[in-house]
């Protein structure tokens, strides 16, 4: 069985990528990576912080998430990172994502926080979601 988390990013990977509104808004990669790429400046969006909790009942497997999507851009952008941020929480508020292993039955946007990385004077716009799985037997 797959996990219930990588399931969901899975799927949230999926919807990004597929949407050109949000591919425009990034310079043509819709994309969310694990790890800043290599090499390449901002504007991009990296899965944060992540957790899972057991919300089984006695009849059915299911679990809570709490995720978040960090929206990283140069200093002067921050319009850009809110912008990619806000398009994000448009596709996966409420949305009927299609995930292995695994049932979604919400997902919603619980917070858009904005604010500037000390050291490296970035614009981070981290986005936080929390979603509701059950598992498919």
């Amino acid at each position: 069985m797959t996990s219930p988390l990588l399931a969901l990013r899975a799927a949230i990977l999926a919807a990004c990528a597929g949407d050109p509104a949000l591919g425009g808004l990034m310079g043509g990669a819709g994309r969310i990576h694990d790890e800043p790429p290599r090499g390449e400046d901002p504007l991009y969006a990296l899965f944060g912080p992540a957790e899972l909790r057991d919300l089984s009942t006695s009849s059915d497997r299911g679990h809570e998430q709490d995720l978040s999507i960090v929206v990283w851009a140069v200093p002067g952008s921050g319009a850009s990172a809110l912008a990619v941020a806000a398009r994000m929480a448009d596709l996966l508020e409420d949305s009927d994502l299609g995930l292995s292993g695994h049932r979604l039955v919400n997902l919603g946007v619980r917070a858009l926080e904005v604010d500037r990385d000390r050291d490296s004077n970035l614009v981070r716009v981290t986005l936080r979601l929390r979603a509701v799985t059950e598992v498919v037997a």
